[in-house]
């Protein structure tokens, strides 16, 4: 009990925590930017119904953006507070790739997100389509130099040590370009637009079942169920790859996953379920299928594959977390896809939006995308213990030198006010998810009418005006 009150343990706690709560929102936000690119272009191009989603999901938009921006200033203060050593090290690395997702995507998004929430009306369709393409190619620019920070940390190189205890820069491409970052930054980008493909089922779903089957409503729904069938294969496809990169290059990591403490020379089994412990060096009541794990892994059933006493145990993380946020993230994953393909079933038999039971496990679904993501940064982070770079600085170097008193100050702050702000947020956002799509009138009509066109007006140009 006394190890919970270690600086270290807390400060991991607290990053732990705020890193968590902040990434429910980029992972909407990035799959929700390009879902309203999406819905803009079909507006110009067929008009109701897709105007009207485009404004339902636009006041999510800014909600879940708005949170988002603020839970992740916060979290940067933590590398100077918390995390001063890293901050020195690896600051020459570090610093450079922040700012330049500041100065490319937090730009970009911030320039045109105005102009996309409340500048049709001023600038036309044309220039208010480009506005919300530009957003949403600001969140996947973000995302892009988010992962790339993250997976220099995961699988380092490009960099020298200098004379002066820091990591410098010798060459940037392969400090952007390492060999975990393309699999992770597709990953994590099919996660996000999976994120929000449920989100926006479950509530298609949930008016469906109040009987509210409007226009507006099936298209959500349709739109969102095409994206949970389609993709979800495609991410566990990734995933796997994903995988096998891991084992390439972080192979403490993903043997920790699948629980294999002992070397298996003749083909690993796959431990489906069981209690790992470090202590005793094995998986208590464990379930396995034979061979299955060299199968998957190696694609070859007999394929030899080492295990966790191969290497130094003070190198290996605690095994049961990853162990067991690995198969939370996969049996979400299963949940998606189940209900993907069901929706595919229903489509074909013309029953998509007559389905109840469908729309039931919809909505019971809606929430798997953001169990799953950060399941996976449960995964990926503590997995990577005992460092914080991987191979070469350990978490407990990486520290500052603050008592364990003023870091637990502040995490208890931190979860006071992470939930009674962002819990108003969240519950705000509910009650207009729970509301049904206004109509065009309520909701579009004006900006049509300053834009200079109408729904039906298929005919006129992107300006507003006759072709």
């Amino acid at each position: 009990m006394s190890d919970f009150f270690d600086a270290v343990v807390l400060a991991r706690l607290q990053f732990a925590f705020t890193l968590s709560f902040h990434f429910i929102f980029p992972s909407f936000t990035i799959g929700l930017a390009s879902f309203l690119a999406v819905l803009n272009g079909l507006w110009l191009w067929k008009g109701e119904p897709y105007a009207t989603v485009y404004a339902y999901w636009s006041k999510i938009f800014a909600m879940v953006f708005g949170m988002g921006v603020v839970s992740g200033v916060v979290m940067s203060y933590q590398f100077g507070t918390n995390w001063s050593a890293f901050s020195h090290k690896a600051g020459p690395v570090i610093g450079p790739l922040m700012a330049y997702e500041v100065m490319t995507a937090f730009f970009l998004e911030a320039g045109f997100l105005g102009v996309m929430l409340f500048g049709r009306e001023k600038v036309g369709p044309g220039i208010h389509f480009f506005a919300t393409c530009m957003v949403a190619l600001g969140t996947l620019v973000s995302a892009t130099w988010i992962i790339a920070v993250n997976s220099w940390m995961q699988t380092p190189q490009g960099t020298v040590f200098n004379d002066a205890g820091q990591y410098v820069p010798a060459d940037w491409w392969a400090i952007i370009w390492t060999p975990s970052f393309p699999y992770r930054l597709v990953h994590t980008v099919l996660a996000a637009y999976l994120t929000t493909a449920f989100a926006v089922g479950g509530v298609g779903a949930w008016h469906l079942l109040k009987g509210r089957s409007s226009a507006p409503v099936r298209t959500m729904f349709s739109m969102a169920m095409w994206m949970a069938a389609l993709v979800t294969p495609v991410q566990i496809f990734v995933g796997d790859e994903h995988g096998r990169n891991t084992l390439e290059h972080q192979p403490v990591k993903l043997l920790a996953i699948e629980g294999d403490f002992d070397p298996s020379p003749n083909g690993a089994h796959l431990v489906l379920f069981g209690f790992p412990s470090n202590e005793d060096e094995r998986v208590h009541f464990q379930i396995a299928i034979p061979k299955l794990g060299s199968l998957i892994l190696k694609h070859d059933a007999t394929a030899p594959l080492p295990g966790l006493k191969d290497y130094p145990k003070e190198d290996w993380p605690p095994v049961y977390i990853p162990f067991w946020s690995f198969r939370i993230m996969v049996g979400m994953a299963m949940i998606m896809l189940t209900v993907g393909w069901w929706s595919l079933y229903q489509r074909f038999r013309g029953r998509l939006y007559d389905a109840p039971w469908l729309q039931r496990a919809a909505l019971v679904a809606s929430p798997t995308g953001f169990v799953t993501v950060i399941a996976g940064w449960v995964t990926t982070e503590t997995g990577r213990q005992p460092w914080v770079i991987y191979g070469q600085m350990r978490t407990v170097e990486a520290v500052a030198p603050i008592q364990a008193s003023a870091v637990a100050t502040s995490l208890l702050i931190f979860i006071v006010v992470y939930f009674a702000a962002f819990g108003a947020g969240i519950w705000y956002i509910l009650r207009l998810m729970a509301a049904p799509p206004g109509s065009a009138s309520e909701m579009i009509e004006a900006p049509e009418r300053a834009a200079g066109i109408t729904p039906a007006a298929g005919h006129k140009s992107l300006t507003g005006k006759e072709g």
